[in-house]
């Protein structure tokens, strides 16, 4: 089989490997289309400290069942399903209370084991979720993205009395604009962004308001509108964003992180503690597939908005710059095998 991998930092080549067979309790999926997350741009320029190399990276993926392992019902061989990378023991204390994703033992597949950027890859079959025939492939590949926004409004239970500030038109903020919007109704969200063309997206993709702010200070153009949020989400996640964050949030807020920046930043207790603030972070998801793929059902979610490139998986290096450089135009690229 075809696989995509990145051998060492910088070093991704497709490669021919033996085609694996399902261990107990696991099924095969023979890939049909697969996600670029920034965790697999990351990962080839050897910035994510958690992958091993080699490593044949992908965690959003959707593919058909055509083997099945011991333990496991032979009459999944032919279920069309979206992979949850998210590969937990079952057993350590986070497990044990509903949050596989921070598992004491946690492995994600496409980081700490082979991933889904290949003609074949293998995972628990507790980890494949069937899709719905209503669903389309291409909308189908974007259900791992829309559980990170479902993870962390699980956190933040944002309502209709809520004002949503989201930092970051990325992905990450895209999917969270639309939980936001067309799956807990609230008031109004507004996006903030310093790319003109990423704030477009942002519009399209429900928001009310959009904040270029590059050239003002937020605070102040906040101040000016008289808009004080209820609900923050960082997903952009640069170091000056939660001490800002706090000083914007209305009193009984909630501020939810996305992401894995590592650079120090310093924030005021006081500002926490004065107005009750919540501060949730966020980690991958905990089971949140079943819950988005009846989203994308019931149409309170519209995936298809964020795809905006679409390449055969041959073609990974085009692609992968692609991902990387056009910040402008490129939100989701998807690969098909």
């Amino acid at each position: 089989m075809k696989s995509i991998t990145v051998r060492a930092p910088n070093d991704l080549v497709i490669e021919e490997r033996e085609i694996p067979q399902p261990q107990a309790g696991e099924v095969r999926i023979r890939v049909i289309s697969a996600g670029i997350c920034g965790s697999d741009l990351h990962i080839w320029r050897g910035h994510n400290p958690f992958a091993k190399y080699p490593r044949v990276i992908g965690h959003e993926f959707l593919g058909c069942i055509d083997a099945v392992g011991t333990g496991v019902a032979v009459e999944r061989i032919g279920e069309r399903i979206v992979g949850d990378p998210v590969v937990s023991c079952g057993h350590c204390y986070p497990c044990s209370v509903g949050r596989p994703n921070v598992c004491s033992e946690l492995q994600v597949i496409g980081v700490h084991r082979d991933g889904g950027f290949s003609e074949y890859v293998t995972l628990p079959a507790k980890n494949a979720h069937v899709v719905p025939d209503v669903i389309h492939d291409s909308e189908a590949t974007m259900i791992e993205p829309f559980t990170i926004a479902a993870n962390i409004c699980n956190q933040l239970k944002p309502g209709p009395l809520d004002t949503a500030l989201i930092y970051g038109a990325g992905p990450m903020g895209l999917t969270s604009i639309q939980a936001l919007r067309g799956v807990y109704g609230v008031k109004e969200v507004i996006v903030v962004n310093r790319i003109d063309e990423r704030l477009q997206m942002a519009k399209a993709n429900g928001a009310d308001r959009i904040i270029n702010n590059s050239s003002l200070d937020l605070a102040d153009e906040l101040a000016r509108l008289g808009i004080r949020p209820t609900v923050i989400i960082d997903a952009a996640c640069h170091p000056s964003i939660l001490p800002e964050a706090i000083r914007l949030a209305s009193p009984a807020a909630r501020i939810g992180i996305l992401g894995f920046s590592d650079a120090p930043c310093v924030i005021s207790q006081q500002g926490i503690t004065s107005k009750e603030i919540s501060i949730y972070s966020s980690r991958l998801n905990s089971n949140r597939f079943p819950q988005v793929i009846s989203w994308m059902v019931e149409r309170k979610i519209h995936p298809e908005k964020l795809i905006t490139h679409q390449f055969d998986y041959f073609q990974i290096i085009d692609a992968m710059n692609t991902f990387e450089n056009d910040g402008q135009h490129c939100c989701k690229v998807l690969l098909k095998f």
